[in-house]
This record gives C-alpha cells, sequence and structure tokens, in this order.
C-alpha cells in the first residue's frame, strides 16, 4: 500500500523505528524478568574447578583399565611392584609429578593404591586425569600387555 506525499511523489518505505522501539522494550523486559524463572537454592555451594588445563606428557603416567590392569607410561605392572616401578622412573622426570588416568568404572580403592604408592615414592604431585581411557587407548595396553606376557 502506497502513500502519496505533499508533491505528489509515492511514499513506498516503511518506517521501522517504532517496531524497533517496541522491540527494544520487550527485550529489556525480558531481561530483567528472566533471572526470577532461575529456580536457585542459595543454601548450596557449588565448588570451582579448573578447566582446559592440558596435561603434560613428560610426566610419569599410571593408567588403570576397567579391569584393574595397571600401566605406567604403557608397561604393564602388578599393584605389588607399583612403589618400585614409581621409583626407578622418577630419576628421570623432569619433576616429580604423577598423572593418574582411569577408566570411569575403576573403583577408588584402586587409585587410592596409586595414590599410596605415589607417596612411598615421594611424588611431590599427583594430578588425577578428568576424563577416562579412551577406548583406543585401553585397547592399545592390553594389546600391549598380552605381548608381554607372552615373551615372558
Amino acid at each position: 500500500m502506497a502513500m502519496s506525499s505533499k508533491n505528489g511523489k509515492l511514499f513506498t518505505e516503511i518506517n521501522i523505528t517504532p517496531l524497533t522501539d517496541i522491540f527494544l522494550v520487550l527485550l529489556i523486559i525480558m531481561m530483567v524478568i528472566a533471572p526470577t524463572f532461575q529456580s536457585m537454592d542459595n543454601s548450596i555451594s557449588i565448588p570451582e574447578i579448573n578447566s582446559g588445563i592440558s596435561i603434560e606428557q613428560k610426566n610419569a603416567t599410571v593408567s588403570i583399565t576397567k579391569e584393574g590392569l595397571m600401566f605406567v607410561n604403557g608397561k604393564p605392572t602388578e599393584p605389588a611392584a607399583l612403589v618400585s616401578e614409581l621409583l626407578a622412573i622418577k630419576s628421570s622426570l623432569e619433576k616429580p609429578e604423577l598423572v593418574v588416568k582411569a577408566d570411569e568404572s575403576v573403583k577408588s580403592s584402586e587409585i587410592m593404591k596409586v595414590m599410596n604408592a605415589a607417596q612411598e615414592a615421594e611424588f611431590k604431585k599427583l594430578i588425577v586425569a578428568g576424563e577416562p581411557l579412551s577406548k583406543k587407548e585401553q585397547k592399545n595396553l592390553e594389546n600391549n600387555s598380552k605381548k608381554l606376557n607372552k615373551g615372558a
């Protein structure tokens, strides 16, 4: 629908200023009201975590599969020999730090065994990786242990 102006020309443009004003008012109203829709329990204190910190590969790594098999830097190890294995590799490390990578289904008692062994071997820092072993990494470790067991 075109409108004519005083000089007889057709006015075909739409003025969107009122429409923009309405949208801005609605946006401000929603920004003010939106926080009240969130149900929040103020008695709960949410812990703070560090996010996205990568783990250096030059650290010693103890991996635990869901079956409970332990590996120190990819080499299969019995839990009883874990302290001696950690002491053996400690001298080759820049910093006495240990990374524990465990499958999500591993019981915490297995991780506690690694923590106790690290304490006996006098490691200064223990890092528990926040991600489970990938299926590919777990299969590689299991294949390596089968090869080593055949050779022994």
